[in-house]
C-alpha cells in the first residue's frame, strides 16, 4: 500500500512526490551568537514521537509544507503550508 501525504493544496498524493528538507526549527535572531547558530545548523535532537519537518511538494504545487510525523511509526499526523506554521521565518 502506498503512503499518501495530504497536501493542503493538492489533496492526498503519493509520498514519492515530496522531498524532505529536515527539521522545522525556528531560526535564531540574526544577531544571535555563534553558539546559537552552530546549534541551529549542526545539532539535532532525535526524538521518539511527533516531529515537525519541512517537506517540499516537488511534483505537485511546489509549495513548502510542514509535516508533523511520528518518528516511531512514520505516520504523518498533520500537514500545513509552511507560511502558516507557527515557527515560520520571514
Amino acid at each position: 500500500m502506498a503512503s499518501l501525504i495530504r497536501c493542503p493544496h493538492c489533496g492526498a498524493r503519493p509520498r514519492e512526490e515530496f522531498s524532505v528538507r529536515g527539521a522545522a526549527l525556528a531560526r535564531p535572531a540574526p544577531d544571535a551568537g555563534a553558539g546559537a547558530w552552530f546549534a541551529h545548523v549542526y545539532l539535532r535532537d532525535n526524538p521518539k514521537g511527533p516531529y515537525a519537518e519541512h517537506w517540499h511538494h516537488i511534483a505537485g504545487c511546489r509549495r513548502w509544507l510542514v509535516a508533523t510525523r511520528d518518528t516511531a511509526t512514520h505516520e504523518v499526523l498533520s500537514v500545513v503550508d509552511a507560511s502558516a506554521h507557527e515557527g515560520a521565518s520571514a
